[in-house]
């Protein structure tokens, strides 16, 4: 059984908020939907959801047009980035809520609220009212709500951000499992690419209200279709440079050139867009065919275990993730190193030609 959005679409007052969307969504899996702020992940789970009727296009739950029916009348549960819980209640009575509606009996009600609560690590807070508790133990109340509901949709809106990293860590790891063993369809709405990796599953990938690209997760990561998905599944965003291939010759930069090696050595000459991530410039040359990038260093910022370098390549911004702490001088010259097999190539309208060797062999 599956939810299928078929040519959704959204626009309101003018402004497209969803261009025509086709999507299919199987039960018992965890699907990401990764993109930028205001990308349009909301507008999609909305749609989802029936919260929102599309402009054009149809959603099919379980074979059954369902376009106009009222969320009330669907078996969805949402958590959003901003927690909702009533505060009048208990925490008990805040997670038992959904499954009083539906009538469930009053034993299973109480073994589900203290399972969901015992995961969520709320289990000493079930007495208190939502108001008495941190905003992480509020979302996490928010969290179990959902968990009892036994929903066939779970739809989950960047629900880990208000959490301190550890708890995120862990739930990040047993949410999907619950869900996906529930044979619930999970959909997870992040800004972060690293995230959407943890999670697994499928990503789609959105940029200004478009699914760019729709896969396994780890498949849309290596092979991006095209450079816009390229960028919005990476952190920091991938780099890019405009190049020119002529025989042997790899021409970029101010009359700088490389020898044509692995897959940039299989293109027709012309020219293209080459793509690399951060994380694969090196300060220092570690492989024979690395290709040398004279750059100067804008600024620097330490994360402890990480320097990010933001650089300019003759007026291309770039930004570099370099292990360690590294004492480097501003506004100076800094030769940067890139080893051929981490770039990828897309045509100059940005369709992917050659994928990163690197990528192909993983």
């Amino acid at each position: 059984m599956t939810l299928e959005l078929k040519g959704v679409s959204k626009i309101v007052e003018g402004q497209v908020h969803i261009h025509p969307t086709d999507l299919t969504l199987e039960n018992g899996t965890m699907n990401v939907l990764l993109g930028p702020t205001s990308s349009g992940k909301t507008s999609i789970m909305r749609l989802m959801a029936g919260l929102d009727v599309p402009t054009a296009g149809q959603v099919i739950w379980h074979g059954e047009d369902v376009t106009g029916m009222r969320v009330q009348d669907r078996k969805v549960a949402m958590v959003y980035q901003q927690f909702i819980n009533y505060p009048s209640m208990s925490v008990y009575d805040n997670i038992a809520s959904p499954m009083r509606l539906l009538g469930v009996d009053k034993a299973e009600i109480d073994r589900r609220v203290r399972e969901a609560a015992e995961l969520m690590q709320l289990a000493p807070m079930l007495d208190r009212k939502p108001l008495e508790l941190s905003g992480g133990q509020q979302q996490r109340c928010a969290l179990a709500r959902a968990l009892v509901k036994n929903a066939g949709l779970v739809l989950l809106d960047e629900p880990l951000a208000n959490l301190d990293y550890k708890l995120r860590e862990e739930l990040r790891v047993e949410i999907p499992k619950i869900f996906e063993e529930s044979g619930s369809i999970f959909v997870y709405a992040t800004t972060e690419p690293e995230e959407a990796l943890l999670l697994g599953g499928n990503t789609a990938t959105l940029w200004e209200g478009r699914v760019t690209q729709f896969g396994p997760t780890p498949a849309v990561y290596r092979q991006p279709v095209d450079a816009t998905t390229a960028r919005v599944f990476s952190d920091p965003p991938m780099n890019f440079l405009q190049i020119s291939k002529t025989g042997s010759k790899i021409m970029f930069g101010d009359g700088q050139s490389a020898r044509a090696v692995g897959k940039l050595a299989e293109l027709s000459d012309g020219r293209y867009t080459a793509g690399f991530r951060p994380n694969h410039l090196e300060i220092g040359k570690h492989t024979d065919d690395a290709m040398e990038f004279k750059t100067t260093l804008s600024v620097t910022e330490l994360t402890g275990s990480e320097t990010f370098i933001h650089l300019d390549h003759h007026g291309e911004r770039w930004v570099g993730v370099i292990h360690g702490v590294n004492d480097l001088t501003i506004d100076a010259p800094l030769s940067v190193w890139l080893d051929p097999r981490h770039v990828y190539v897309f045509s100059e309208t940005g369709d992917l030609v050659a994928p990163a060797a690197y990528a192909v062999a993983a």
